[in-house]
């Protein structure tokens, strides 16, 4: 099943980029990227209490409040540079150059969550890294 959600979640995330290229011509990236959180927020706590979820807020430890903060923190940040790349740069070259992340976060998930790098994670590393070089050349 989570195949399933991670692949709507590229769907989604590939239609994210082209709404949001359109979305905001003449609009300043900051005030898109607010506009968007809003709607982002609205959503989740939508999620929240139609699975009935909100029970669990009492819950979490201060090690999770902290580090869901700080994801909070880089997921902002993220989305404000994106929105600036997105409004001065074309669709087809900021997003490949975006979605090195995943070559990045293979790299975290070494060396912070001691997660295993195989010789497969390498070599798909480096054809992503060469195959973002060639989309934005």
């Amino acid at each position: 099943m989570w195949f399933i959600f991670a692949l709507l979640s590229a769907v989604f995330a590939a239609l994210t980029s082209i709404l949001a290229k359109v979305g905001i011509n003449g609009v300043n990236s900051n005030l898109a990227t607010a506009i968007r959180t809003v709607v982002v927020v609205i959503m989740a706590w939508g999620m929240v209490f139609l699975t009935n979820a909100q029970n669990g807020l009492f819950g979490i430890s201060r090690k999770s409040w902290l580090f869901l903060i700080l994801s909070g923190l880089a997921t902002g940040a993220s989305w404000l540079c994106y929105y600036k790349a997105l409004q001065i740069g074309e669709a087809s070259k900021v997003v490949p150059i975006d979605k090195l992340s995943v070559v990045i976060t293979l790299i975290l998930a070494f060396i912070f969550l001691h997660e295993t790098f195989t010789t497969k994670s390498l070599i798909g590393c480096i054809l992503i890294g060469v195959g973002t070089l060639i989309m934005v050349l």
